[in-house]
């Protein structure tokens, strides 16, 4: 079955070759992406079918409807290849198969079968930065300095000293050199010692890696979302990293440095266009992590790059008018595409994150806000319901990053708790006896089963705002002109072919004047008298 299915997907594909852009017939909607609604499915923790414990790939299947009927107009699912499950699946051991505990290759054909015939497109999470310490190409390029894939990884002799190449540090804590005693050298990696950094300045390993695109979308995906896209490339001569300037030092001395040498490099830039000319126009989604200069979003989706991509910019730690603003003009405009998310499995979620929690309005303005940005927009799963971050105690914790550094951590795991669905045990997610991570019973108030059929419930008013968002070109393509900014409101134009669209939030504790536009149909929000009132917004047409 798997072999008639990938050759019949393919052979309807069109050719994807990296001499030029893609010939795609299964569809003549080529920029679809472009304004789009994603959803973000953190896969381990959405739906268990086989009482593992574990989210997995037909429990996905037998929720796919949830999502048609929330009106995405695609999802994008968390790693799902064979891994040893260092950091969550985001150390891969294999590029081109299903870990058995999410299930087979069949099970992913199902996935994308059932999703296009919903009219959902299918994203996945491609993870090309570094691989697996056990994936088959890093056991050999440790074993020696002269076999085939010797130059696969980065690797660096140690100083005369015996001490390390430079001073770069590892994301998730300590130094980004790993001694390996096979090749007296050190490897680097910019997360876990476990998650070695795969050598992208060699054309071989980037070919490889067009390769595994070439497999996916051959098995029907719509698209890849690009984890850490802005470390594909080193700095060659290894040089230090210069101290940043800080007012106090962090919990986590990774930001003591300025990033110049090991991430962002500009010589990534080649590598993203190769890959564009073979997605052709399969969506190119990158993760910018760590860097919050919103301009490096323009530059990765410069014609003939990728399609677009998302910073940490809008997952700040506090609401603020003037930083949302400024980062949507500063990601460009025309050809430039950017994307926005408030949530994603890497941060505290925002309904804790900008004190919305238990404030069904503030959630619901939150929801307006981001389905009026200009670009394709993600909700983290559970942010429709309106949930607040998930309490996971500290014996639980399973994220190497939180352990480390508890308690100052990041809190992913408070992210990552299983999805409510209903007041059943483990909230609906797992009939096993316990799930991977605790369920948080604090969310069974917010589950599917409680608000699926609740006129104004949080997650009705965002399927609603979803809906608006797909019926108006405005909001989905328009371009953004700021009305009014401050850290207390926001008050924006989205403007396409004459139409305009008046958007303003008001997150502060003063009420907001808007008679003075003149605004003769509401879409959705309310301004009584023409004012806005605090922790309230309005969306309507602008004449």
């Amino acid at each position: 079955m798997l072999l008639d299915q990938f050759t019949k997907t393919f052979l309807n594909m069109g050719p994807i070759l990296e001499t030029g852009v893609a010939s795609d017939t299964r569809t003549n909607q080529d920029s679809w992406w472009r304004g789009a609604c994603l959803y973000e499915v953190y896969l381990r923790s959405f739906q268990d079918s086989d009482g593992d414990g574990e989210g997995d790939l037909k429990g996905l299947v037998s929720r796919l409807v949830y999502l048609a009927q929330l009106g995405v107009d695609g999802i994008w699912i968390t790693p799902f290849f064979p891994s040893p499950m260092f950091d969550s699946g985001y150390d891969v051991a294999d590029y081109r198969q299903v870990d058995p505990r999410y299930g087979t290759l069949d099970d992913f054909l199902e996935v994308v079968n059932t999703a296009h015939e919903l009219g959902l497109k299918v994203i996945i999470d491609q993870v090309y930065s570094h691989s697996s310490h056990l994936h088959p190409w890093f056991s050999m390029s440790r074993s020696s300095r002269d076999n085939p894939k010797a130059d696969w990884y980065v690797w660096a002799d140690p100083k005369p000293d015996g001490s390390l190449p430079n001073n770069w540090l590892a994301r998730f804590g300590g130094v980004a050199w790993e001694w390996a005693a096979e090749r007296r050298q050190y490897y680097l990696h910019n997360f876990l010692a476990e998650q070695p950094d795969l050598n992208m300045h060699n054309t071989k390993v980037q070919d490889e890696f067009l390769d595994v695109m070439r497999f996916w979308f051959g098995l029907g995906v719509d698209g890849l979302r690009l984890d850490v896209a802005n470390f594909f490339m080193h700095d060659p001569e290894l040089r230090d990293n210069p101290p940043a300037k800080l007012a106090e030092t962090p919990a986590n001395p990774y930001y003591m440095q300025q990033r110049l040498y090991d991430r962002s490099r500009p010589e990534n830039l080649l590598f993203l266009e190769r890959m564009r000319k073979v997605a052709g126009e399969r969506m190119l989604l990158a993760e910018i992590s760590c860097d919050w200069q919103v301009e490096r979003m323009a530059e990765y989706t410069a014609p003939g790059r990728l399609h677009t991509a998302y910073s940490f910019a809008l997952l700040a730690p506090e609401l603020d008018g003037n930083v949302v603003a400024d980062a949507v003009e500063q990601a460009g405009h025309g050809d430039s595409w950017p994307t926005w998310a408030f949530s994603n499995h890497d941060v505290i979620r925002v309904a804790s994150r900008w004190n919305a929690a238990g404030n069904p309005g503030k959630i619901t303005m939150l929801h307006a806000l981001l389905v009026c940005l200009r670009g394709t927009v993600i909700i983290y799963q559970g942010e429709e319901l309106g949930l607040g971050h998930g309490n996971v105690p500290r014996g639980k914790l399973r994220d190497p990053e939180a352990i480390r550094f508890w308690p100052l951590d990041r809190r992913r795991d408070g992210a990552r708790t299983p999805f409510p669905w209903d007041d059943n045990p483990n909230l609906g997610f797992s009939r096993a006896e316990e799930a991977w991570l605790p369920c948080d019973p604090a969310h069974s108030e917010l589950s599917v089963a409680r608000q699926n059929a609740v006129p104004g419930s949080i997650l009705a008013k965002c399927r609603d705002l979803i809906a608006l968002r797909k019926a108006s070109p405005v909001l989905r393509l328009g371009e953004f002109e700021v009305v009014d900014q401050g850290r207390d409101r926001l008050i924006f134009r989205r403007i396409l072919e004459g139409k305009r669209l008046l958007c303003a939030f008001n997150f502060g504790g003063q009420a907001i004047n808007l008679s003075r536009h003149g605004l003769p149909t509401v879409l959705s929000g309310e301004a009584r008298g023409g004012v806005l009132s605090p922790g309230s917004y309005l969306i309507a047409e602008e004449y």
